[in-house]
């Protein structure tokens, strides 16, 4: 990457001029495909609410080099594909109408933007992004030469960011092999879980004692069914626990809590007995898919009796220690944020997010 560029891009550019989306592009509404168009084998994308494909079809009704930002669903999310793709009547598709803007320059400067777009949605039973608002959004319009330079460097640490993601993703499906790997093998003792665990629902907190973030007066993790919901003044639980949730559609997922922490009526807090390692014992219920368990209906739920009754081989202890201190290792790999890919892949989007809103930050010209 050329430094002296990057310099003259960040320091010396002159003032642009700013000009309303509906004057630079072209909105539109996306159109719903017809059923026909569902096909097995299908393989355009289909972004109704959202920018991730919410399902593929046979044809495209745009060309590629075209935005998605939803209106309704995941409302002003900017999304951007270069290739052709089925754009949703939830959806509005966006293109630049003028010579002088590039639609990827066009998807990058609404990015950065991307809160505010938000922000523009209509509140109801149904929030949704009206056209005519966002059609006002500003856009600033640099050189096209600017234009070409920053959209090379920005896409330069999206496709670092990629490339991070993808060698993460293979990582977590090596973890999950091996793990079935080293839980696939028969053991002489098959027991309850019961007979391994001391199983107990959290209590009960209201919403309003829940802070959203950590300070003075709320220092403790509060657990609920489902990972972190925020901290709290007093804690209800001390020591190294697994955390089983009990209540929604994510129940039985499995999570892992150490020190003093708070754990709601959500969450099952699961005590080993003696002889049972605790880092064993949490790959092992993960292995589980205690999902599988849970009864369904308007509220899917996994009763502690239940969770009781499943039964697990279990090896002996220096098996356990040997197989939970293995999968320790590869868990902090995929999963923890202060070491190895999680901690790159986080350090390069706030790197790419510096470098973005720096490159899109531009002193308006004069009238």
């Amino acid at each position: 990457m050329r430094s002296g560029l990057i310099e003259f891009l960040l320091q010396s550019r002159a003032p642009v001029k700013r000009l309303p989306l509906h004057e630079v592009a072209t909105v539109t509404t996306g159109t719903k495909p017809s059923d026909e168009l569902f096909v097995d084998g299908a393989s355009v994308a289909y972004l109704n609410g959202g920018v991730k494909p919410s399902g593929f079809v046979s044809e495209a009704n745009t060309d590629g080099d075209t935005l998605a930002i939803p209106s309704r669903g995941s409302v002003g999310v900017v999304g951007y594909s270069a290739q052709p793709f089925w754009c949703g009547p939830l959806c509005y598709r966006i293109r630049s109408s003028s010579p002088a803007l590039l639609t990827r320059f066009l998807y990058f400067a609404l990015k950065v933007q991307e809160r505010e777009i938000v922000g523009l949605q209509q509140t109801g039973s149904i929030p949704a992004l009206n056209k005519a608002q966002l059609s006002k959004v500003m856009v600033p319009v640099p050189p096209l030469e600017a234009q070409r330079e920053i959209v090379r460097i920005l896409d330069h640490f999206t496709e670092l960011e990629a490339e991070l993601e993808a060698e993460l993703e293979a990582r977590r499906v090596q973890y999950a092999h091996y793990r079935s790997l080293l839980f696939s093998r028969p053991q002489e003792r098959v027991v309850p879980l019961g007979e391994l665990l001391e199983l107990k629902a959290g209590k009960f907190i209201a919403a309003a004692e829940i802070s959203p973030e950590r300070d003075e007066s709320s220092s403790y993790p509060c657990f609920g069914g489902n990972g972190i919901r925020g901290f709290v003044p007093d804690w209800s639980h001390e020591g190294d626990r697994v955390l089983i949730g009990r209540q929604g559609a994510l129940s039985g997922n499995v999570r892992r809590a150490s020190g003093r922490f708070y754990a709601t009526e959500h969450a099952v807090v699961a005590t080993p007995r003696e002889g049972i390692d605790m880092s064993w014992l949490f790959h092992a219920l993960t292995a589980m898919n205690l999902n599988q368990f849970v009864s369904r209906g308007a509220q899917p739920g996994l009763a502690v009796s239940t969770i009781n009754n499943v039964t697990i081989e279990v090896p002996p202890l220096h098996e356990q220690t040997a197989i939970g201190e293995t999968l320790d290792k590869f868990d902090a790999l995929v999963n923890d944020l202060s070491i190895g890919l999680p901690a790159e892949r986080a350090a390069r989007r706030k790197q790419y997010e510096f470098y973005r809103d720096k490159l899109l930050t531009f002193e308006e010209a004069p009238a």
